[in-house]
C-alpha cells in the first residue's frame, strides 16, 4: 500500500533510509522534500519530526521499553522508527495527544498493514501517560550510574559520555558536560560564508542574517532554504559551520602570505574548507591542490571549487604526498577523517554510527596522514591538523605523538586566534584549540598549528 505523502510519510521515509541505507539524514532531505512538495509549514514539521527523532532516539528507545511487551530490538525497524517519531510527538512537541497517537497508527498502518496496528496503538498510550519529565525520573531511578543516566537523560550512547566528560574535564570544564550533550541536541542555525571577494557580509545583514560571533565572513538565518539565496546558487555564499571557516582562516591567515605559496588540502572532501581557502589563495596569489582520495567525494570537491578554475585538483590517496612531493608545499591542511563526535548537532545519526571501537583504525589513519604531510611540508611551512571531534584520542594524543615520533613544532595558534577572531575569549592555557558547540556555538572543532624546522 503506497504511504500518502505528508509530513509524518516524509519523515519515517527519511528515518528509514538512514535505518536500511546508512544515508546521511542532511543529504538526504531535501531531496524528500523536493519530491513530496509539501508547503513551508509541513516541510518544517517534516524535519522537526525526522530530525529530532534521531536525536533522541536512545531516549524514546528507553521509554518504549518501559511500555512494550517486546524489546525495541525485536521491533520491527519501520515500525520503532515509527513509534521513536510518536514518542516524540507525544513527549516533547505541542501536538494534542489524540492527534500524535491516531496519526502514527495511521502512519503504521499505511506502512506495514493491520498486523502492527494494535501492537502500536497500545504502546503509544501508555507512553502518552507520563510527560517527558516522568520518564526522565524514571530513567534517574532505574540507571546504575550517572554515566548511564545522562546518556539516556540527553540521548548519547555511553561510550560518548565518557569521551566528552574526559575532554571536558582535561580542560578544566567537567562541569558543562550536560550544557554540551543538550547543545548536541538542539537545532543549529543554517551557518553560511560569504567567500571573500565575490560576497560581502553586510549585504545579508541588511536583511535579517545574524553576524557570526568570530568569523568575519560568516553568518545565519534562523530557517528556510538557503538554495532560494541567490548568492549561494551562483556559489558566492556557501553554508558552512563558522568552526570550519575558523579552521580555514587560521591557516590563510597565521601569517602574511607569499605570493606564488603552494598550499595542500589533503582531505578535501566535501570542499566546503577547500572553497574558502580558494577564494583567499585567490586574492593573495598562492597555488591550491585540493586532494580527495574518495571519487564520489572528489566529485564534490569539484563542483565546490567549480568558480575556481586555478585550482589543481587531485584524487590520491592522501599518504602518497610526503612520498612523491617531500618538501613541496608551504602551508597544508589536513582535516582528517574522525568520529564526527563535534558535528552531532548537525549529524544527528553520527552518534550511532560510531564506536569507540572504530576509533582504533581512525587513529591509525590520523596520524598516517598527519605524517605524511609533515614529510610534504617545505621547512618552516604551516601545517594545520584539523578533526571535527574533541575525542582525546583524535586530538592531542594525535599532536603528543606527532611531537615525539616526528619531531614536528606545536606552534601557538590560541594566540594568534584570539588576536585575529576571538577577542581573547580562547583559554590561553594552551597552543591547540579546542572549539564547543557549548561556548563558542560552533561545531566542536579542534586545531594545531604544526611547522618543520627550517
Amino acid at each position: 500500500m503506497r504511504v500518502p505523502i505528508s509530513a509524518r510519510s516524509v519523515a519515517l521515509d527519511l528515518l528509514n533510509k538512514v535505518t536500511f541505507e546508512d544515508s546521511y539524514a542532511n543529504l538526504v532531505m531535501p531531496s524528500l522534500l523536493e519530491e513530496a512538495r509539501l508547503n513551508q509549514r509541513d516541510s518544517a514539521l517534516a524535519q522537526e519530526l525526522a530530525f529530532s527523532t534521531l536525536r533522541w532516539q536512545l531516549t524514546y528507545d528507553f521509554v518504549l521499553n518501559q511500555v512494550s511487551s517486546r524489546p525495541v530490538d525485536e521491533i520491527d525497524a519501520s515500525v520503532l522508527n515509527a513509534l521513536r517519531m510518536g514518542c516524540h510527538q507525544l513527549l516533547q512537541m505541542r501536538i494534542p495527544p489524540h492527534a500524535a497517537l491516531n496519526e502514527t497508527v495511521n502512519l503504521i498502518r499505511a506502512a506495514v498493514g493491520e498486523k502492527a496496528v494494535g501492537f502500536a496503538n497500545g504502546v503509544l498510550r501508555r507512553v502518552s501517560e507520563k510527560s517527558f519529565e516522568d520518564w526522565i525520573e524514571i530513567a534517574a531511578a532505574k540507571s546504575k550510574s550517572k554515566t548511564e543516566f545522562l546518556s539516556i537523560q540527553y540521548s548519547h550512547p555511553e561510550w560518548i559520555v565518557r569521551a566528552l566528560t574526559q575532554v571536558l574535564n582535561a580542560d578544566g570544564l567537567g562541569d558543562d558536560v550536560e550544557f554540551l550533550l543538550a547543545a548536541n541536541n538542539e537545532p543549529a542555525d543554517v551557518n553560511l560564508v560569504a567567500l571573500p571577494g565575490r560576497a560581502q557580509v553586510r549585504d545579508f545583514l541588511a536583511l535579517g542574517a545574524k553576524q557570526n560571533q568570530f568569523s568575519p565572513y560568516g553568518f545565519s538565518i534562523d530557517s528556510g532554504n538557503p538554495g532560494e539565496i541567490e548568492e549561494v546558487r551562483f556559489g558566492a555564499v556557501r553554508v558552512q559551520d563558522e568552526g570550519s571557516q575558523l579552521a580555514a582562516l587560521a591557516l590563510s591567515s597565521f601569517r602574511p602570505v607569499v605570493r606564488a605559496e603552494k598550499w595542500l588540502d589533503m582531505c578535501a572532501g566535501p570542499g566546503g574548507k577547500a572553497a574558502l581557502l580558494a577564494a583567499n589563495a585567490q586574492i593573495s596569489g598562492a597555488q591550491l591542490v585540493a586532494n580527495e582520495i574518495l571519487p564520489h567525494r572528489a566529485k564534490l570537491v569539484s563542483n565546490a571549487l567549480s568558480g575556481f578554475p586555478s585550482v589543481e585538483l587531485s584524487i590520491r590517496d592522501g599518504k602518497d604526498f610526503g612520498v612523491s612531493q617531500e618538501n613541496q608545499f608551504d602551508r597544508i591542511i589536513v582535516d582528517a577523517p574522525c568520529s564526527g563526535l563535534g558535528a552531532l548537532r548537525r549529524r544527528p545519526e553520527a552518534r550511532w554510527r560510531k564506536s569507540s571501537e572504530d576509533l582504533k583504525t581512525l587513529t591509525q589513519l590520523q596520524f598516517d596522514l598527519l605524517d605524511s604531510a609533515y614529510k610534504a611540508l617545505k621547512p618552516g611551512g604551516l601545517l594545520l591538523y584539523v578533526t571535527c571531534s574533541p575525542h582525546l584520542s583524535e586530538t592531542v594524543a594525535i599532536i603528543d605523538k606527532a611531537q615525539r615520533v616526528l619531531g614536528v613544532t606545536l606552534l601557538d595558534l590560541t594566540s594568534h586566534l584570539n588576536a585575529e577572531y576571538f577577542h581573547e575569549r580562547l583559554p590561553s592555557n594552551r597552543k591547540t584549540v579546542q572549539l564547543y558547540t557549548s561556548r563558542d556555538n560552533t561545531d566542536c572543532m579542534f586545531m594545531a598549528m604544526l611547522t618543520k624546522e627550517a
